[in-house]
């Protein structure tokens, strides 16, 4: 069976995870560091760490030559460290604060845990290499961890106003994404989303219709005139017209011109984000509000 790497990291994508940004320092003393959140735990006695790198990453020839590294496990309030190590720039360790371990490898200041690790191993395993590090000294805080699945970093922050939306008698809907396109209902006028009163209720509807759909993360929450709105990012495999709706292809959601405005405007922000795979969350009503982001994959 052939594995498609695409679909393969995809799949992979559904287990959620810490993020974390491993660092060192090159023969120069300069300190060199990226995101990774390919980490686990290898053994308690001794004290063993295990991180996966990229061979692909521009760090990676250092710390194939480094004897030491540090695996930061990043907050929730971090996720813009974790945008920066992910970057290109040249200048990371200019734009976050850190300190030196007992190593000599950097820590990043305000997160969550770290471990400071010697070199205990380096395992080949396809386009990455294992680095399994024995840990040194070590150091923890009260915090919430960042997450990140399915392509975004995840918290806690934002449930709170999905619950007081539903509090106040919210709908539920999905923008449902299936290789036609996004699942919209056709409507007097225009479309609609698939909608129902609660997550279990629109997910049965669609199953009785033949779609066979789960839902992500929220992508809006806003009050209407007629009562406040959950929106869910969602995925489905099977046909949209067996659902007796109609897959319009994400590119072509800006194009709809649709009479209800705050329907149009969030296709037209979904279409955006999808295209950049970087999704927010909008907190707000039909006419005004924001959007608070999540992540770039």
């Amino acid at each position: 069976m052939s594995i498609d790497p695409k679909a393969f990291r995809q799949a992979l994508g559904n287990y959620p995870t810490g993020v974390t940004v491993v660092t060192t320092v090159d023969a120069d003393g300069t300190p060199r560091g990226l995101t990774a959140n390919s980490f686990t735990s290898v053994s308690l006695d001794p004290a063993l760490i295990l991180v996966c790198l990229g061979k692909t990453t521009a760090s990676h020839p250092v710390f194939m030559q480094a004897e030491r590294f540090a695996v930061n496990i990043l907050a929730d309030d971090q996720r813009e460290v974790s945008a920066l190590f992910a970057s290109k720039s040249p200048d990371k360790f200019a734009q976050a604060a850190w300190r030196t371990g007992a190593t000599g490898a950097p820590l990043i200041d305000g997160s969550v845990a770290w471990f400071d690790c010697s070199v205990h191993q380096r395992v080949d395993a396809g386009d990455h290499t294992l680095l399994i590090g024995q840990v040194q000294d070590m150091g923890q805080r009260t915090a919430r961890p960042l997450g990140y699945c399915q392509g975004a970093y995840v918290g806690f922050q934002l449930q709170q106003a999905a619950q007081e939306a539903l509090a106040r008698q919210a709908l539920t809907a999905a923008l449902i994404e299936t290789p036609q396109g996004v699942l919209l209902k056709p409507v007097a006028g225009g479309f609609d989303l698939p909608t129902a009163v609660d997550v279990a209720s629109l997910l049965g509807e669609l199953k009785r219709q033949g779609v066979q759909a789960s839902v992500d993360f929220l992508f809006a929450v806003f009050d209407t005139p007629q009562g406040a709105r959950i929106v869910y990012r969602g995925r489905a495999s099977a046909a949209a017209e067996l659902a007796g709706l109609r897959g319009i292809p994400v590119a072509a959601l800006p194009t709809l011109n649709l009479p209800d405005g705050a329907l149009q405007a969030m296709l037209t922000r979904y279409a955006q984000e999808r295209a950049q795979d970087a999704f927010g969350i909008y907190i707000g009503n039909q006419d005004a509000g924001e959007v608070r982001p999540l992540a770039a994959a």
